[in-house]
């Protein structure tokens, strides 16, 4: 069975550094597991890889459409199946690298995801009722219909929310994943973590540089491309709120203390995803010396140890 090196851990942990470091030292190629990077032209408030990295180690997935495109758990699946086959055929060694939950499980549990069309008229009567103040009853039609999705649904992420009623009422379908068969991969599952409020400070400093890097302007250009606050990539942690500043809808001040509040609320989403008392998860507390131990493990699991 082939073999998958995973790194997970909530956003600004640091799998990205390791990711390179790995993929350098083991002759490997890095698939991102990241929803945001998908999107062009939005590179500093998701963190991209630069240049440099890129020109280093190989990367798939990042940048593959526009703003304003719509993508799937289904087409991302379908791509990073083939990105990964890719590699292998390389004789390299895959490493799938991000905090997006839903696109990471749906690699390593070989989950079966119910390829259903979007229904842009259900859709815009669902989305109607949640711009009038109904998103709440939005949630609990799902958590009556399908209480397993819900469960995997951000109550807050209203698109989200409206996707699983619709794939539910479409085709009677629920997002509760049940792999399909198993798992083509030998996986390796390395989780990152750090104190939580050392981690919310470094998210906090690393916002305030992406803002004198320039990620103002870049969701300026954004809005000029024409892209809609209302957009799925818009919804992105700091596009909304920042968008929102450009609109004169807010001070530029509280729009970076919301998107450092939206920051800190994904790390606790993004926990409920990678439990650290999950054991297929092998846990290392960054704020040690972790990388030789982490690299003698992956060392021993390509091995067969």
């Amino acid at each position: 069975m082939n073999n998958l090196i995973a790194i997970v851990g909530p956003t600004g942990v640091g799998k990205s550094r390791l990711a390179l470091r790995l993929a350098h030292n083991l002759n490997g190629e890095i698939v991102s597991a990241d929803s945001r990077q998908i999107y062009r032209y939005m590179d500093i408030g998701t963190a991209k890889p630069g240049r440099q990295e890129l020109s280093l180690i190989p990367h798939h997935l990042i940048d593959i459409i526009k703003p304003d495109e719509v993508f799937s758990l289904a087409q991302y699946q379908q791509l990073a199946s083939k990105a990964i086959e890719v590699i292998y055929q390389r004789q390299k060694l895959p490493l799938l690298v991000g905090g997006s939950g839903q696109y990471l499980w749906s690699m390593i549990e070989g989950w079966g995801i119910p390829r259903v069309p979007p229904d842009p008229d259900l859709r815009y009567k669902l989305e109607q009722k949640a711009a009038g103040g109904g998103g709440e009853e939005l949630y609990r039609e799902l958590l009556r219909r399908d209480p397993a999705a819900a469960k995997k649904v951000d109550r807050h992420n209203i698109r989200r929310v409206i996707r699983a009623l619709e794939i539910s009422k479409t085709k009677n379908q629920s997002l509760n994943h049940k792999p399909e068969k198993s798992t083509p991969y030998n996986t390796l599952i390395i989780g990152l973590t750090m104190d939580r409020t050392e981690l919310y400070s470094r998210i906090d400093s690393r916002i305030d540089s992406m803002i004198e890097r320039g990620w103002v302007e870049e969701i300026k250009n954004l809005i000029n491309m024409g892209c809609k606050l209302n957009l799925p990539s818009m919804s992105s942690i700091g596009y909304r709120q920042i968008g929102q500043f450009l609109e004169g809808e807010t001070t530029l001040e509280a729009a970076i203390q919301q998107t450092k509040f939206e920051s800190h609320r994904l790390v606790r989403q993004q926990y409920n995803w990678f439990n650290l008392k999950d054991d297929r998860i092998r846990w290392f507390d960054i704020q040690n010396r972790v990388e030789p131990e982490i690299t003698a493990l992956v060392g021993r699991f390509i091995k067969g140890d």
